[in-house]
């Protein structure tokens, strides 16, 4: 493989103007997820007061000291419904990712329960049930550290139908030969109650967990009936009348303990087979250098290989048919010893590149080989001579194969993310195991300015179709209000909302994040489990 070899001047004005613009974006989401954590910590007090630990600090405990912890979908639900965007921020009430029990790979989903009282709101459902498809996807444990106050019943609407997903999800995990842990460090009701009720193994903390399908007030209303909450549902009858809970914790480190028991109990990677470690050398360029190469502005042309080149390994880079359908990069290198395949974008995907790229996916999936998507392009090229070209049939096979490639897909949102190029490089609808954006990333159907031009063009047509001359200034009204709502729709903040990524990543942090990415990938497909028809039933 050939060593990329940078052209990059750090001295220029273009990469210190770009350098500022990313610092300054980085700086915005990071503030906003420092305002999801302080807002947990608001509760501080009143968690100590009743001898329990903040949901992070679970976490913490959970986890294996000094191991990677990949935090997932952080702004999730951010200027939505409950979250003002601002002040109020909420990380959609959950605390999920992907880090290390017990030296078990797993997914950790953790109520927030210092905000709201870990009350699930449309965004926070769909948030965990992102994770519960990685989980699967990738065998990964999955361990729930549940504390709700259950639905927000004020969304109830926005809820109920979809949130039945997180409990089938459940039952699929188990029923796949991967383990559901469940340590339930408060209340757990209603709905939330099938969280350890689909759980394989369950946690209780003595004097603190509350499950059932009605507490006391609901049960009072809905038959007359009068109970205290611990006799109704606590951890002392789960444990010893209804036989929901296998182990009893005496507070919330206990739990933590315990469940990190059960996963050095159940011989976990016993069953993975050994994998192939490779020698690697880090790349020849420093990542920081990201921060000046790529221009906030997508308009603005830059050459992708200097992105590959502060990512894989010894900046090395064998590109496959580097001088045909030139604007679509695509080429063979390795990551932390793991080989990749890495399709990139140096302008709009033309007839050629489509073609060029649904080859090399296709000979990727021969050799078992990941793909690396690194999205930045305005769309499919489109004109007279690219129609004569047949864009449309040569970008539908990029389209197919990507669709039904059988190796692992990770994307990464650099730029642009516009049209058709979405999909084509693996955008969210294609089910990439992992997707992470930059926070200078644009996701929309086209460009604003291009919306804005295409509905004044159609406006000026239906005038003159109708016999009059067109309202050039009413047009230009319409035309700003496309382009403002564009821009605003368009930001990476706005997607990340939304999940339509798994998170804003730093550009310097791109290499570490792939390397975590592909070897939960690679590890989930090499794993061998024993799944059964239904889950295991508790009895």
């Amino acid at each position: 493989m050939s060593v990329i070899q940078s052209k990059v001047i750090a001295e220029s004005a273009q990469f210190k103007a770009n350098r500022e613009a990313h610092l300054g974006l980085i700086a915005e989401f990071r503030a906003l997820e420092a305002k999801v954590r302080e807002r947990s910590q608001q509760s501080a007090g009143r968690f100590a007061a009743r001898g329990q630990l903040l949901p992070r600090e679970r976490v913490n405990l959970l986890l294996d000291r000094d191991s990677p912890f990949l935090e997932l979908s952080t702004l999730c639900g951010l200027g939505m419904h409950d979250d003002d965007g601002k002040d109020e921020v909420y990380g959609g009430g959950a605390i999920a990712g992907v880090g290390f029990v017990s030296g078990v790979r797993a997914m950790v989903l953790a109520s927030d329960s210092g905000i709201k009282g870990g009350a699930m709101h449309p965004l926070g459902v769909e948030k965990l049930i992102r994770a519960q498809e990685i989980a699967l996807e990738n065998r990964l444990p999955f361990i729930q550290l549940v504390e709700s106050a259950g639905a927000n019943l004020a969304r109830q609407s926005e809820i109920f139908v979809r949130g039945g997903r997180m409990f089938a999800n459940l039952a699929k995990l188990s029923a796949a030969g991967i383990p559901v842990v469940a340590v339930v460090n408060g209340s757990s009701t209603a709905g939330g109650a099938y969280q350890p009720g689909l759980s394989d193994y369950v946690v209780m903390v003595r004097g603190r967990s509350r499950v059932f399908l009605a507490g006391p007030p609901l049960l009072k209303a809905a038959t007359g009936e009068i109970a205290e909450a611990e006799a109704l549902g606590g951890a002392q009858m789960h444990c010893e009348v209804s036989g929901l809970g296998e182990y009893m914790a005496e507070d919330d480190a206990d739990g933590c303990r315990i469940a990190r028991e059960i996963m050095a109990s159940l011989a976990w990677n016993d069953n993975l087979p050994p994998a192939v470690e490779r020698a690697f050398k880090p790349p020849r360029y420093d990542a920081a250098d990201l921060l000046g190469i790529v221009p906030v502005d997508y308009r603005t042309p830059y050459d992708v290989r200097e992105v590959i080149a502060r990512i894989v390994d010894d900046s090395r880079f064998l590109e496959f048919k580097p001088d045909y359908g030139a604007m679509t990069v695509t080429g063979h290198a390795a990551i932390e010893g793991q080989q990749v395949s890495i399709i990139g974008n140096n302008g709009p995907i033309d007839a050629n590149g489509s073609v060029k790229a649904a080859q090399f996916i296709q000979l990727s999936c021969q050799t078992n080989r990941p793909l690396v998507f690194l999205q930045n392009t305005t769309g499919y090229l489109v004109g007279i001579e690219a129609e004569r070209a047949g864009i449309v049939k040569h970008g539908a096979k990029m389209i197919q194969a990507v669709t039904n490639a059988s190796v692992p897909k990770i994307t990464i949102q650099i730029g642009a993310s516009f049209g058709a190029g979405h999909y084509g490089m693996c955008g969210r609808s294609f089910d990439p195991q992992f997707l992470f954006s930059w926070p200078n990333n644009r996701l929309s159907v086209m460009g604003g300015e291009q919306a804005a031009k295409v509905m004044t063009i159609v406006g000026e047509d239906a005038a003159r179709a109708q016999g009059r001359e067109p309202d050039h200034e009413k047009l230009a009204a319409f035309a700003k209000k496309i382009s403002d709502g564009y821009a605003r729709e368009s930001t990476a903040l706005f997607a990340t909302a939304r999940l339509w990524d798994d998170g804003l990543i730093d550009p310097r942090d791109t290499r570490r994040v792939l390397a975590f990415c592909l070897k939960t990938a690679v590890e989930g497909r090499r794993r061998i489990t024993y799944p059964n028809s239904f889950g295991v039933a508790r009895m």
